[in-house]
């Protein structure tokens, strides 16, 4: 028997998106700017990487399991029918340059349900998975595309500029960072250009950052470690000397003695007004309502990054929040201009490495 909900999701209208008369043209512009970057890193690397979250420092496969019993407000798309389907993790970081790990911004986690069931999403139609596509934040640096497009056209002129000037950058904004902090603040931006902790990125919580349906409502998903092992790792120093991939080292030697479980919350939205559509850099109010638990990922011990995983996860597999259900339509204007600045990405890599995306249907083995 389900459990009442301890508050009421207001349904999704679709009056909540309102949709700008220049949104084409800005949309245009940072596909535009996006495409700047991956050719630039491209031609640097002999190889296309993702224009956004390049570099990758754990790749897991595991299963997801959504319990029997959950409230019909909670039973929604991927999360509908009680059952178990395997999933892939993607570790990273935002940069669209694969930089040593002492250039510290924030973290990414994707993952991708597979065996999903439901109408489709337009352009994911005849496939069976469901990404999340998600930050260690719970809002986003900007608002909307327009002020997106800013941030992004400032971030492309360092693309291919001196590695060395970034990691000492990155050391005076993660002072600064430690001093807003200090003062009961937090700094996105300045996370965002080099600031963000040297901490282990297994002990974050990570969420959609903007809004996207959750069948007849809308929310946020998050990602959160529960197991004791990760729940230790939060906030948790890592060491980065002399170790320009220590990131990924630090997921390495974590997953190959020991194993690890998430829970997969939703946040539903109660109130249009404190709960925007429109507005991606508002952090909703917890106490408003909370996140609650929708399904858990349990990931065994395994080796988490290897070149040939990489090469499975990396090139193979493309992660994009309109990969789903139209249960999960992302919603609002940076989730709009998302869906062809992650088309054009997986488009360029394909051919590029030539290698084409595709969506898996089931899920084997993933390489180690």
């Amino acid at each position: 028997m389900s459990t009442p909900l301890a508050v009421r999701p207001i349904l999704f209208d679709s009056t909540f998106e309102q949709i700008p008369a220049d949104e084409g043209e800005t949309t245009e512009e940072l596909v535009k700017t996006l495409r700047g970057i991956i050719e630039t890193t491209s031609a640097d690397y002999g190889h296309a990487v993702r224009s956004v979250h390049a570099k990758s420092h754990g790749l897991l496969q595991g299963e997801l399991t959504v319990p029997e019993g959950l409230p019909p407000e909670l039973a929604q798309g991927a999360f509908a029918k009680a059952g178990t389907f395997p999933v892939v993790m993607r570790f990273s970081t935002n940069p669209g340059d694969i930089l040593d790990d002492k250039v510290s911004t924030p973290r990414g986690l994707a993952i991708k349900i597979i065996g999903v069931e439901g109408e489709r999403l337009p352009g994911a139609e005849g496939q069976s998975t469901q990404d999340f596509v998600m930050q260690n934040a719970f809002a986003f640096t900007a608002a909307t595309p327009k002020a997106f497009l800013t941030t992004l056209k400032a971030l492309a002129k360092t693309t291919d500029k001196a590695p060395g000037v970034k990691q000492a950058l990155s050391a005076v904004l993660r002072g600064t960072e430690a001093a807003v902090e200090a003062l009961g603040g937090e700094s996105g931006t300045l996370k965002s250009l080099g600031g963000h902790p040297k901490t282990n990125l297994l002990g974050e919580t990570y969420t959609t950052v903007v809004p996207l349906l959750y069948g007849s409502y809308y929310g946020k998903i998050a990602v959160v470690p529960v197991s004791p092992e990760l729940v230790a790792l939060k906030d948790a120093p890592v060491d980065l000397d002399d170790k320009p991939n220590g990131l990924r080292e630090a997921v390495n030697t974590f997953f190959a003695t020991t194993g690890g479980e998430w829970e997969v919350r939703v946040q539903l939205a109660t109130d249009i007004g404190k709960m925007p559509v429109e507005d991606a850099s508002k952090q909703w109010s917890e106490e408003e309502s909370p996140f609650v638990p929708v399904a858990r990922i349990r990931v065994a011990p395994q080796p988490a990054w290897t070149d040939a995983r990489s090469a499975a996860v990396d090139d193979g597999l493309a992660f994009s929040p309109w990969h789903g259900l139209s249960a999960h339509r992302p919603i609002g204007g940076v989730q709009r201009s998302r869906k062809p600045a992650y088309e054009m990405s997986s488009d360029f890599r394909g051919k590029f490495n030539g290698c084409p995306m595709h969506e898996p249907s089931s899920l084997d083995r993933l390489p180690e």
